[in-house]
């Protein structure tokens, strides 16, 4: 049992008897009233976006869940196609349902999908992907200045700003949690 005070981004919870994660949350106190917390939650299946106000007493069950590693294979028409390597059996995940998450997806590697259901309806992306840089300007001279940033598309057609040392070809590290670049990798 979760109660709100455990909410985070990404948290799955069961409100009303539905499946949803926690897109944001904010805890406030009006006056001398007990503290509550604001969220917008989305409906794990349908996608549908909520906002609700709870109390910090309520509690909330996980949703039931299962996690299995799957190979990432290929995209075709929107649909998404992983491969469990134990099985071979293969499932399809709609473009709606990864949201941001397709951007850091690579051929042949391997995430956790989550069913609800016995149906695929999302993937466990880990905090942190290396990319490769396929297209960036060059940097221009004289751009010392520490906080100078140029764009740079990835090999997955993710846009980041990066310092301007990067060229194409490097690998970098980028944050799936906010989109934004980390480190040059190795």
């Amino acid at each position: 049992m979760y109660s709100p005070s455990d909410f985070r981004k990404g948290l799955r919870i069961i409100v009303d008897g539905q499946p949803y994660y926690v897109i944001s949350y904010q805890h406030f106190k009006m006056g001398r009233g007990k503290a509550n917390i604001r969220t917008k939650l989305k409906h794990i299946k349908t996608g549908a976006v909520i906002e609700k106000v709870f109390g910090s007493n309520d509690s909330f069950p996980a949703p039931d869940m299962e996690e299995r590693k799957m190979q990432y294979l290929y995209e075709n028409a929107g649909e998404y196609t992983f491969m469990d390597t134990k099985t071979f059996d293969q499932v399809s995940i709609p473009v709606e349902n990864l949201g941001d998450a397709k951007w850091y997806l690579l051929e042949n590697e391997e995430y956790k999908v989550l069913f609800l259901d016995n149906e695929a309806i999302s993937v466990d992306l880990p905090t942190s992907v290396v990319l490769e840089v396929i297209e960036s300007e060059p940097a221009a001279r004289g751009d010392t200045v520490s906080n100078i940033t140029k764009p740079a598309k990835l090999q997955t057609g993710l846009e980041v700003k990066v310092p301007p040392f990067i060229k194409e070809g490097d690998k970098v590290k980028v944050d799936t949690r906010t989109g934004e670049y980390i480190e040059r990798a190795n």
